[in-house]
């Protein structure tokens, strides 16, 4: 390998990783802003879901993967939900996986990504269900499929609206 690819390779590296940090910041940033919470749950309704399902359709399954759990966690961390954290890191990261997977990093197919967005939801309303059933017991996990299904639902709408804008800039 010459000078001029290793330094080329390590320009893209380091493009990636300023866009997975950025997407992580963005994503923490914008759910905190927006947090209700949910007593009856010990849990709360957020834009996390909206920046995962952004992160996944622009940038594929893996950095999906990765800015969902960290958003997830750190989210978590900094809202007073420690009892969520690692389970956030696990629902949110397979949510940016399976979003990724579906729509496939250069699917334009609008019915691809609402499918990836739908199965999304479904992935972080199950883990969410499971979550709650374990952290407390299965009504709690009951009661919070509802929000969680808005809560993904409103993030599905506004990636779904975001994302074409931002596909031309990334």
């Amino acid at each position: 390998m010459n000078r001029k690819n290793i330094e080329s390779k390590i320009g893209n590296n380091i493009h990636k990783l300023v866009l997975v940090a950025m997407f992580i910041a963005v994503t923490v940033t914008i759910s905190r802003l927006f947090i209700i919470p949910v007593p009856m749950t010990h849990g709360n309704v957020n834009l996390c879901d909206a920046g995962i399902f952004i992160s996944a359709l622009l940038l594929g399954s893996k950095f999906g993967a990765i800015i969902g759990g960290f958003s997830g966690f750190l989210l978590d961390l900094v809202s007073g939900y420690g009892q969520y954290m690692w389970f956030s890191l696990i629902i949110h990261g397979l949510e940016g996986l399976i979003v990724g997977l579906i729509a496939g990093r250069e699917s334009n197919r609008k019915i691809i990504e609402f499918i990836s967005l739908i199965a999304g939801i479904l992935m972080m309303v199950m883990g969410y269900f499971f979550a709650d059933s374990i952290l407390y017991n299965i009504y709690t996990g009951f009661i919070g499929v509802g929000t969680n299904l808005i809560q993904g639902g409103i993030g599905s709408v506004i990636a779904y609206l975001i994302t074409p804008r931002l596909k031309a800039r990334i």
